[in-house]
């Protein structure tokens, strides 16, 4: 029997994906379940696993784009798998070892079955095309494929010929890479936030004194108990958490001509992972503890990092915190994550002079800023928000946890 595997849909209203990176080649044996490639859609990149066991035949290419329900590849369901690899009787030459010695034959192992047409090292038929079209020789390009052969990617990233240098020399190459499906869609939502919503930022800094107090005090005692460690996350997704119950348009969307608010707080979460920047969800972060917001941030950023993170775990927050100060970020104005209406921007932390009690003295000093949709929030509930969040963190002991830090931490 023939299975013809077609591409699943990964999530509501995705109707493509690309075909990222085949893990496996025309010819091989694949177990049912097993990731035989991995696929991006305009949220995320999954792997796609077999429908079945069987001898697989690859009807798509890297880098092409396929509709869900389109056909990628079909599994001979009644191939039986062998440990045997078939032997062939080539020539050697030996050559190789000995000039002094004649040609004799071998009984070798026959080489891996080829990827469709493909030879070692030479390109697939769409990577010829478009190298023939950039006048460029094959032997020139050094193939990323499997056994070296040179994929649809390599020939898109080869640079062209330089028909000269300039007076200094100087190299003058440049590449023309495809964005992926994902790249493609962030920039399409990012380009329809700026022109679509009435985007405005509101900043201001925040004390980190008395959370580096507290960290230092009991940082050890909570992950020797809990098994991670006491981040600055888990301070600023509480204080959040706080100013969207005191601020609820905050945390309300636009639709159509009416406004959506929510009674829970969905948190999402702004990740960089190998393909970019992902923004998984803290679902319903009103009722996390410290401990459990840490650990959540913990296992969505190891997915995150693995290329396991679903779509599911990154549909649905009600408001975004992003952290550039991890990349030392001094201040920036965050874009809104649609169809949200708000994002907070975290920053990074430096020592600078402040007054305290008539006196100037040093601190550990935290530019924050709140990108809000004024269509729907106004500035007097972006300043208020901004200012709970910033009393928040700079008095966690008082409105995080309840003048009771053992409690509040869970030790």
């Amino acid at each position: 029997m023939i299975l013809e595997m077609k591409v699943p849909s990964p999530g509501e209203s995705i109707t493509e994906v690309e075909i990222a990176t085949w893990l496996v080649k025309s010819g091989d044996y694949v177990e049912k379940d097993q990731a035989i490639a991995e696929v991006d859609s305009d949220k995320a990149t999954l792997d796609l696993p077999a429908e079945a066991s069987g001898i697989i035949t690859l009807k798509a290419e890297e880098g092409d784009t396929v509709q869900v329900g389109q056909v990628i590849c079909l599994i001979d369901t009644d191939a039986e798998k062998t440990n045997e690899t078939p032997e062939k009787s080539i020539e050697v030459s030996q050559e190789k070892l000995n000039e002094n010695t004649k040609s004799v034959s071998h009984s070798v192992p026959n080489p891996e079955p080829k990827y469709n047409s493909y030879a070692i090292g030479e390109a697939s038929p769409a990577a010829k095309k478009i190298l023939e079209e950039k006048n460029i020789a094959p032997s020139t390009i050094k193939g990323t494929g499997k056994d070296g052969r040179i994929t649809k990617e390599d020939a898109i990233k080869a640079a062209v010929p330089s028909m000269g240098t300039s007076a200094g020399n100087g190299a003058r190459t440049a590449q023309s890479v495809k964005l992926s499906a994902l790249r493609r869609k962030v920039a399409e939502r990012l380009v329809s936030v700026k022109n679509e919503t009435a985007m405005l930022t509101t900043f201001n800094e925040v004390d980190m004194s008395e959370i580096y107090r507290l960290r230092n005090e009991f940082k050890e005692e909570f992950k020797n108990k809990h098994g991670v460690g006491l981040g600055f996350m888990s301070f600023f997704t509480l204080a959040v958490v706080r100013a969207l119950k005191l601020y609820p348009d905050v945390n309300s969307m636009i639709d159509g001509n009416y406004k959506t608010s929510y009674d829970y707080q969905d948190i999402s979460i702004a990740v960089s992972g190998p393909k970019g920047l992902m923004v998984p969800v803290l679902r319903n972060a009103e009722t996390m503890t410290f401990r459990g917001v840490e650990q959540n941030i913990k296992e969505l950023a190891l997915k995150v990092r693995d290329g396991k993170i679903t779509v599911d775990e990154m549909t649905g927050g009600t408001f975004t915190i992003t952290n550039g100060g991890v990349f030392g970020s001094m201040l920036s104005t965050p874009i809104i994550n649609p169809p949200q209406s708000a994002i907070l921007g975290m920053h990074n932390i430096v020592d600078r002079p402040i007054v305290k009690n008539k006196q100037i003295t040093i601190a550990p000093m935290m530019y924050v800023a709140l990108s809000y949709d004024h269509r729907i929030i106004d500035g007097r509930e972006s300043v208020g928000f901004l200012v709970a969040v910033k009393e928040a963190v700079e008095n966690p002991l008082e409105f995080l946890m309840d003048n009771n830090p053992q409690k509040a931490l869970e030790l």
